[in-house]
């Protein structure tokens, strides 16, 4: 069964991807909230964290399917 592609992304799915702590994981989704004006109760999406960071959606979603798969 192939899995599904994730479409928000959480603090700890930052920390996997960065490999950098909690706090800085929980600074950047708020910026990046800040960057796109959403409130604070709205989530970001794996696009508009890619796009934030520079990085590919497809190996974004890669990394979480692996990490989370080893659980």
């Amino acid at each position: 069964i192939k899995k599904m592609a994730r479409l928000i992304i959480r603090p700890k799915d930052v920390e996997v991807i960065l490999q950098v702590s909690s706090s800085y994981a929980r600074r950047l989704v708020r910026q990046i909230k800040k960057k796109n004006n959403k409130e604070k109760r709205q989530k970001i999406t794996v696009k508009e964290f890619c796009r934030s960071e520079g990085l590919e959606v497809c190996d974004v979603i890669a990394e979480l399917n692996e990490f989370y798969g080893k659980k």
